[in-house]
């Protein structure tokens, strides 16, 4: 394991990174104690892209539904937890 600081990384990340890319492990350190590790990737790992693009949809409520208000909300808590 290699060890660069973070003055260095910033200065050169590129070498620091085909070093990784090449299998290499980095200790990262600020002022003599260790901050971070950069280590390559786990072979059979991938990042999974999101199946859903743009805006979320949710489920269209019944007509004349109404949230509970807070005080609402505070009494069905107290029942659940024994306090009426």
């Amino acid at each position: 394991m290699k060890t660069i600081t973070v003055g260095e990384l910033r200065q050169n990340p590129t070498a620091m990174l085909a070093d990784v890319e090449a299998g290499e492990t980095y200790r990262i350190t600020r002022h003599n104690h260790e901050v971070g590790r950069i280590v390559p990737p786990q072979p059979g790992v991938a990042l999974v892209p999101s199946k859903h693009r743009g805006a979320i949809r949710l489920p269209k409520l019944p007509a004349g539904y109404t949230a509970p208000t807070g005080a609402a909300l505070d009494e069905l808590l107290d029942d659940m937890r024994g306090e009426r």
